[in-house]
């Protein structure tokens, strides 16, 4: 039986990966289940909010990877999975889970999926999203203000703190593991329907 395709999409945040993963997603609807590393994040709720405030939520440490590598392995024998919540105003965990079903073409997005060699060992294509610093600390800055409840201070605290240079220990540094880099992501069109081409000529090999 053949087992499915694992798409791994990195890059630094604000680099435009979640934007091609969705548009991968809109092109292959019920043939492909995109999953996002931030589900991912480690439960935090045996301490304070005020100290999980200050966590450095950019470093390998910060993500359950023993759980994302287990659910991939499971998808990628055709085995549903019971995904994590996770809650970005609280930065903790949350009680109920999301049932996904294994579909064809996996996408796996997120910022350090390429730092972990077993997590690696996994995927089919790796996809590293190279994208100048400015313009992805400008998206990361309107990201968090509008969709995680953040004020501008401290979104450029934790950048200059933790964010950039986690980025230059293991992200940076993964991109040696991608088969393909794709500057800009989903707004680079030639790149993503290059990858929409081979895509397409796996499913139709199937």
């Amino acid at each position: 039986m053949k087992q499915p395709v694992i798409i791994g999409i990195a890059g630094g945040t604000g680099s435009g990966k979640t934007t091609l993963a969705r548009k991968l997603k809109e092109d292959f609807e019920d043939d492909l289940l995109l999953l996002c590393q931030d589900y991912y994040y480690r439960s935090f709720n045996d301490i304070t909010y005020e100290e999980r405030c200050k966590l450095n939520f950019d470093h390998p440490n910060a993500f359950d990877t023993d759980l994302l590598v287990e659910h991939i392995a499971k998808l990628k024998n055709f085995e549903a999975i019971e995904r994590p919540v996770y809650s970005f105003v609280e930065h903790m965990r949350q009680k109920e889970t999301v049932y996904e079903e294994a579909k064809r073409v996996v996408v796996l997005e997120g910022i350090l999926i390429f730092e972990n060699p077993k997590l690696v060992n996994l995927m089919d294509i790796k996809v590293f999203v190279d994208t100048d610093s400015d313009i992805r600390f400008a998206r990361r800055l309107v990201r968090d203000i509008n969709e995680r409840g953040r004020n501008v201070d401290s979104v450029v605290d934790q950048y200059l703190n933790t964010v950039k240079p986690m980025h230059e220990a293991f992200i940076e540094p993964s991109k040696k593991n991608a088969d393909i880099i794709i500057p800009e992501g989903g707004m680079n069109q030639v790149a993503s329907s290059m990858l929409v081409d081979k895509i397409n000529t796996i499913l139709n090999n199937w």
